[in-house]
């Protein structure tokens, strides 16, 4: 049954691919965004006088996998559902984890490709230095767990969506929202209500954020987090919890066809 995971997996991926406007859409818009924001706040210093280029650089890697976890996962099950793909399916030997895994392999791929643009970004454009080889480490573990979680959230959420021609409208709507109360976009994030840090920090977005920016960003950045530290253990257990959270989501709201109860 691997084999017949991955060999979904490879027609994903050449399905996407074919799919010229979903390649632009999500390789392109997260770095555009990048460019913009960065030019424009560029010259500005935070406190610690790390550069606003380097801040949004580090605090958008975690928006690049949203989009592409999120969205991508959530938006092509419910276009599977509605099409008729995933009823089709029902009646082969694929089993639903089959299924999933080749839709993960999919998102694990376009999230590392999406990363490694907004990197390309930062270092080219905006002379953001690489992080030393430990920072990678911490990379990899924040990474997996966002991008784990938020595909777990996509598939869960995807059983909301009716009618798969509003799936992006839908699913983008959280997106934006959190990016804005997470320190994606506005940073620090004590410059937000109170009562909204509190609604952020519910949520992985504001630790996939703050994890990312441990990585790329230089020790005094740190003083500019929540609380004055990068908290890393707090980073990996609310991506864990998250992870469960979506997992069990998923087993709960999976369905092959939009008609089953």
């Amino acid at each position: 049954m691997i084999a017949v995971a991955l060999s979904r997996g490879h027609i994903e991926i050449l399905q996407f691919l074919r799919d010229r406007t979903a390649v632009v859409f999500t390789f392109f818009f997260p770095a555009l965004l990048l460019l913009l924001f960065g030019t424009i706040f560029g010259s500005e210093s935070s406190e610690a006088g790390v550069a606003a280029s380097r801040i949004f650089t580090a605090s958008m890697i975690a928006y690049g996998v949203l989009n592409t976890a999120f969205v991508t996962m959530g938006s092509g099950l419910a276009l599977d559902r509605e099409d008729g793909t995933l009823k089709r399916l029902r009646g082969t030997p694929m089993p639903a984890w089959a299924y999933l895994i080749g839709k993960a392999l999919l998102v694990l791929l376009l999230s590392v490709a999406e990363a490694a643009v907004l990197i390309g970004v930062g270092v080219l454009v905006f002379d953001m230095p690489l992080p030393p080889a430990g920072h990678w480490v911490t990379f990899a573990w924040i990474f997996l767990l966002s991008v784990v979680s938020c595909s777990l959230l996509g598939v869960a959420v995807s059983a909301l969506v009716k009618n798969a021609r509003n799936a992006g409208a839908i699913l983008n709507v959280p997106v934006v929202a959190l990016q804005f109360v997470s320190g994606v976009f506005i940073h620090p994030m004590s410059q937000l209500p109170d009562w909204l840090e509190k609604v952020a920090s519910v949520f992985p977005v504001r630790w996939m954020a703050q994890g990312f920016r441990y990585v790329f960003l230089p020790p005094e950045a740190e003083a500019q987090e929540i609380g004055g530290s990068w908290d890393l253990g707090m980073v990996a257990m609310v991506l864990g919890v998250w992870c469960v959270i979506g997992l069990v989501l998923c087993l709960w709201t999976f369905r092959w066809s939009s008609r089953e109860k």
